[in-house]
């Protein structure tokens, strides 16, 4: 990664808060990340520093700026123990409402110059209601692996200025993200687009229409597609895309009602790699 400067916050120490996290200490800006759960937080900075290493070994860091995140990354059990006036905190707490709205009180309180939250379906405006000043706040999709992934979908909300849109853009860059900027609508473009295509390779599962590994493969082998969607849906998470779908149907309509398989295998537990199991087998992996 390049090398960049500036102090910038995350809060919520999950898979993605991890990895944001890690792509803006790796770029060479000073991270704190916040995480009220002890067992939790005790071993962020490890998962963080061993990315890092493992990044030096594949060539994709240098020892200088895998040194920079163990040397200065911090974490802390509270928001009111971020420095005031940070260029950026995202927050990347799970997709509920009024624990975001609580949450982003909280960073507002802090006088960050830019605050971003990683959603990847909930509308700005209705996140942008818990503050004050909503002008500075801006949608950043951010997608799991974070330090794999290229994209940063960026979403504006109506009071969103152009002066934060053009600082969130610069952001992505820094920490070599290729960005889209959209409007604030349901799904965005990515999550609208891809569960849409996850929800009817399930659909086509459910129907019997064909395996889950030939679907995949349908979509890999002809259209070029770099995963399938019943993968990628287990990789994300099935029950992250169920509750998305559940959003979605609500906004825009039937079409995006989850189907009674996706219902069927959250309430077995069978949401993925993360259990072990979804459209694939993820145990020996």
């Amino acid at each position: 990664m390049s090398e960049s400067s500036g102090a910038i916050g995350v809060v919520g120490g999950g898979t993605m808060g991890i990895g944001i996290a890690y792509v803006f200490a790796a770029a060479g800006s000073t991270v704190t990340i916040v995480e009220p759960d002890e067992p939790r937080r005790s071993g962020l900075r490890t998962q963080i520093v061993e990315r890092a290493e493992k990044s030096v070994a594949r060539g994709k860091l240098t020892a200088e700026l895998a040194a920079h995140v163990a040397d200065t990354l911090r974490v802390v059990a509270d928001i009111d123990d971020l420095d005031v006036g940070l260029d950026l905190v995202v927050e990347a707490v799970p997709e509920i409402v009024d624990l975001k709205h609580a949450v982003l009180r909280k960073i507002e309180a802090r006088e960050p110059k830019l605050i971003g939250s990683n959603t990847s379906a909930l509308a700005i405006g209705l996140l942008a209601e818990a503050l004050a000043h909503p002008d500075r706040f801006i949608g950043m999709h951010f997608f799991n692996p974070v330090w794999a992934m290229p994209l940063l979908e960026l979403i504006a909300g109506d009071h969103t200025s152009d002066e934060t849109v053009s600082a969130a853009q610069a952001l992505g860059a820094q920490i070599e993200k290729e960005t889209i900027l959209v409007r604030d609508v349901p799904g965005f473009a990515t999550s609208r687009l891809g569960v849409a295509l996850g929800l009817e390779a399930i659909r086509m599962v459910e129907d019997g229409v064909a395996s889950a590994e030939d679907i995949d493969r349908a979509m890999v082998l002809g259209y070029r597609h770099p995963m399938g969607p019943l993968r990628l849906t287990d990789l994300v998470g099935i029950d992250v895309r169920f509750h998305i779908a559940t959003q979605l149907s609500e906004s825009l309509g039937p079409r995006f009602e989850p189907p009674q398989l996706m219902r069927e295998m959250v309430e077995r537990g069978d949401l993925g790699q993360k259990t072990g199991r979804g459209f694939f087998d993820w145990s020996e992996q």
